[in-house]
């Protein structure tokens, strides 16, 4: 096993002190390069999943989050499963004021999904 899949691997996500917890402010992450595998077919599916918040006492630390991402490149899970568990994981950590999580699939089958969860 190459040293980048036992990160992805070993991945947790974890939360650091927010800065500036007297504050309101917007965290917006992109992760452009999403996979994960259709559960019916075995085929990859390719996605852009954005997440922003309003951090409370935590933020999401960044390797983290992109290493908890990759992990889901092998799994067998739909859209939306995808979608809710990764709010679900967030939103447990993190303890956010507001939070949305995207999941914005590319196109398969000439059929385009966007899935969006939010508190």
């Amino acid at each position: 096993m190459k040293y980048g899949e036992k990160a992805i691997s070993k991945a947790k996500l974890e939360k650091w002190p927010n800065p500036s917890p007297d504050r309101d402010y917007t965290i917006d992450i992109s992760f452009p390069e999403f996979t994960c595998l259709c559960p019916r077919s075995g085929y990859p599916d390719f996605a852009t999943i954005s997440v922003s918040y309003t951090p409370d006492k935590y933020i999401v630390e960044l390797k983290s989050l992109k290493l908890y991402l990759n992990k889901f490149r092998n799994q067998h899970i739909s859209h939306e499963s995808v979608t809710n568990l990764i709010f679900d994981d967030l939103r447990k950590l993190l303890k956010p004021r507001s939070l949305e999580v995207t999941g914005d699939f590319n196109p398969r089958g000439n059929v385009k999904t966007v899935i969006r969860v939010s508190l």
